[in-house]
This record gives C-alpha cells, structure tokens and sequence, in this order.
C-alpha cells in the first residue's frame, strides 16, 4: 500500500498538480503481475528519441532496459555484463560473450548484433563521447567472442565499452539514420511504449538473462519542473523522483531523500575563441571576481562542495596530487560585455547565472543571461555562441575515469568543446592522460592535465553537486548511482 506524503502549501501544490494530472495514470498492476509499477518522475525529456547515441542513453541504463557489454563497478573498474571476459593483445581486446541472452524482440544475442551496434556508435555523427580521439573497429570472432581493434593501444577499451552509449540492441533498431530501442534491449525492462518527451512505459522482461525482475514494469514521466517533481513525491504520485532541487530538499522528509557525493561539477565555462574572453586578462578576471562558498551557502543551501578543481570529492585521489596552478594575472574588465548562457533543466543554474551576473557586474562587467530549456540551448553552446555558459558537468559520467571528460570539453577535437579551446599544452596534456595505463601513473598524468586546462581559464570549476534522489517510503532496492547510471535495477520494488 502507498504511503502518502506531506501536502505542500496550498499555491504550489495547485501548481505542481497542474503539471502531473494525468501523468501518473493507469500505473496499478493486475492480473498475474504480483506487486506494483515503479513510477518515476525524471528530470530531463528525451532529446533525441532515446537513441542510445545521444545522452539519452542513460535514461536506457537508467532503467535497466540496455545494457552493454561491460559495466563498472564501486571503484570504477570494469567488470562482467555482456561479455564474461576480455583479454589485450596489443591494439586489439577480445571480449567473450555471455550465453544465453536475448533481446527483447526474441532474437539471441551474437557476435554479429554486437559488430552491429558498436560500428554504428563509431560511425556515429557526433560520436559519443566515450569515443572521442578514439579510433576503433569491430569483427566478429570465433566460439561468441569480439575483436575490438583501436588505432593505438587503449587500455581503457573495457571502461569505454561501459558507456550507455555503447549499449547493444537488436537488430529491429536500426533502421536508416535512426536508431529506436523499443523492444530492442537486453535488460530485465523492456521498453514497450514512448510518448514524445512526455512519457515512456517499460514492462518485466521474464527472459532476462539475470533473473526476473521484482517489479512488473515502469511508468516514467518527464518532469522539467523541479518544483513540480517534489511534489510528486510529497502527494504520492511518484514512487522516485530523480534530481531533487536543493530549494526543495529542505521541505521534504528527511527519511524520503538520499544525498551522495558525485562527480558532478559546476563550472563556468568561457569563450576562448572570441568576444571579451579571448583575452586571458579578462578571463583570469572572471576567474577572481566569482565567489564559489557564497553561491554554495545560498544557492545549493550548504549541500555541494566548494571546488578545488575540476575534480571533486567523488574522486578524492585527485586532492593529493594536486599542486598550484600557475594562472594568467587579471585585467580590466570595465565595459565589456558578456552573455551567459544556461539552462533551466537544473533549477539551481538560473539562480547560479544570476549570482555571476552580480559578482560580473560589480566586478566591472556589463552581463546579459540567456537562459532556455537544455535542449533548446545546447547546439548554440557548443557553437560558442555565449561568452560563458554556465554547466552541470559529470566529470567519469561514461567510462569511470575523467580522462575522457577532460577529453570532450578541452581537446582541440573534444566533442563537448564549449570553451573552444585549442591549447597544444592542453592538447598534450590530455593525449598522455588517455595513453597511460591505468593506476597512480594514470591518475597523475589526468592531475597534470586538470592543472593544464586550469591554467588557461578556459573553465571556471565553482563546486560540486551532491546528486538528491527521492524513494517513497515503500520503495525498496532503488539504486543511488552518484555516476547517474542505475536507478531502478532488478531487485527495485513498491512494497
């Protein structure tokens, strides 16, 4: 039986109805399915159709619907999903394929399925960016294995293949330049119905090579709004709410939230490319008139950590290998004018950007915001359209090691390159991070690539998010992912 939450105020719990009526409907479970339908309010609609090509990826992980050949686990170190095994042969992994899995559709998992989805990631325009400065080719080899071939020795081959990104589906997905995973998966979900950017539907898949999922199915519903997704959880009309705001933590039941450290940072980015922060002057001037503690204590309530770097406490290997970074001296910023751009996805950016217009403006600056829904912004971003633009960034999001996020938002080919950044010290920094093996010569080489990216002013880290996920008090076995990854996993039920 669902128990039911404190009711909000009377105005915003009108308004936050407003916006779920009807969201939520139909969900009870019947007939042979024991047990009750997860429904989940989630913060960001689809943007490209749930290609698993896109960052739409992780709502497919996130619902245990595709999976992928390797997954990671605690630590960040890959192990067994897809594939049994792997072994390196110089520029060549193998990897061994697990018996006895099908997809959704009925058709049996082979070598050839996945040559088929990892070509068509490769090939991919953009990539993903698991991929970037990653050249790799894939054939079928003998007894149900995998040659995966990159043009120079990767020893992150099994952590990229961990990337939502590279989730492998059936056949029926690929049709022409699209790529739909209904009924395409692997997992203990399938996904049997998508509406647009307002809903998605996932039923119990009993032939699930890794048992049979406790719950009979998932009702997802996109919620932008913030506000909005509180209340679901405070009215009972959601069973997990993910990416609860700060503003709306604190009026929440303390026993219905769960907060952990993630490798999430929020950073200003800025425009090396043209307009006023071309200059380094100017850009060590923004660097010095941001105050990253006020913007923790009052936009984030206390609940984020103020940033040493790029990386955070999620990655506490990062703070001892750290050293000072030598940075470009400040100049005069008086009348130039900045646009800053955000997105409203995350309820806290707008109020970041304003906090950093004030400090901008009292600093010298003249600042305009633009701010928009994400997926209405995120072209113009990447096309340097803003001076600065203001980001919530995972920092190990695909492959468990920030290596390849370094990657995509600061190589001069990065995929993510919103400071349009072309450093040969950064580029060389970050080409020896992504060669060397993994360990402590690995995690140094990434501390020495951090500090290259620093000194430029490129990007401006303010803190690190703390991810705030919401379970109704009868959800048992929701996953707390700080990667973003997992969120209803198999052992995930109403009780």
């Amino acid at each position: 039986m669902r128990v039911p939450a404190r009711l909000l105020p009377l105005p915003a719990a009108l308004a936050a109805s407003a916006l779920l009526t009807g969201c939520f409907a139909s969900t009870e479970a019947t007939g042979a399915d024991a047990g009750e339908r997860i429904r989940v309010a989630m913060m960001q609609p689809p943007r490209s159709g749930l290609s698993p090509l896109s960052d739409d990826a992780f709502k497919l992980s996130r619902w245990s619907t595709a999976e992928t050949l390797v997954k990671l686990d605690a630590d960040g170190d890959p192990e067994p999903a897809l594939a049994t095994g792997w072994k390196q042969s110089g520029r060549t992994w193998t990897f061994t394929l697990r018996e006895g899995v099908t997809f959704h559709d009925g058709t049996e998992l082979t070598a050839e399925a996945v040559v088929r989805s990892l070509t068509r990631a490769a090939g991919a325009s953009p990539k993903p960016r698991i991929l970037d400065g990653v050249e790799l080719t894939v054939k079928a080899g003998d007894a149900g294995t995998v040659a995966v071939t990159t043009a120079e020795e990767d020893p992150l081959v099994p952590q990229r293949l961990s990337s939502p990104q590279l989730s492998v589906l059936a056949a029926k997905a690929y049709r022409g330049k699209t790529v739909n995973p209904v009924g395409a998966g692997t997992g203990p979900f399938e996904l049997t119905e998508v509406n647009g950017t307002s809903s998605a539907a996932l039923d119990r898949y009993d032939d699930y090579w890794g048992g049979t999922a406790k719950a009979p199915g998932i009702d997802v519903t996109f919620v932008p709004d913030g506000t909005a997704r509180a209340a679901a959880l405070r009215s009972g009309e959601a069973d997990i709410v993910e990416a609860v705001p700060v503003s709306q933590a604190a009026l929440l039941d303390e026993d219905l939230i769960t907060e952990v450290p993630m490798p999430r940072t929020n950073t200003l980015y800025l425009n090396t490319e043209k307009g006023a922060f071309k200059d380094p002057a100017l850009r060590a001037a923004a660097r010095e008139a941001i105050d990253a503690e006020s913007i923790v204590k009052g936009v984030y309530e206390g609940r984020a950590d103020v940033a040493e770097g790029l990386l955070g406490p999620a990655l506490p290997w990062a703070a001892g290998l750290r050293e000072p970074v030598r940075r470009a001296k400040a100049g005069d910023p008086s009348g130039k004018s900045i646009t800053i751009g955000t997105f409203t996805d995350r309820a806290e950016l707008p109020e970041v950007a304003a906090a950093l217009q004030q400090r901008l403006e009292k600093a010298g600056f003249q600042v305009k915001l633009e701010v928009r829904e994400y997926a209405n912004i995120e072209s113009d971003a990447l096309a340097g359209a803003f001076d600065a633009f203001v980001l919530s960034r995972a920092t190990v999001l695909d492959s468990g090691d920030p290596a390849a996020y370094l990657y995509s938002d600061f190589a001069s080919d990065g995929s993510f390159n919103i400071s349009q950044l072309a450093d040969p010290a950064v580029d060389k920094a970050l080409r020896k991070a992504g060669a060397t093996p993994t360990g402590e010569a690995r995690r140094r080489a990434v501390v020495d690539a951090e500090a290259a990216v620093l000194a430029t002013d490129a990007a401006v880290p303010m803190l690190h998010e703390r991810v705030i996920q919401g379970d109704a008090a009868d959800v048992v076995g929701a996953a707390h992912d700080p990667r973003e990854r997992e969120l209803v996993t198999l052992d995930t039920h109403v009780k």
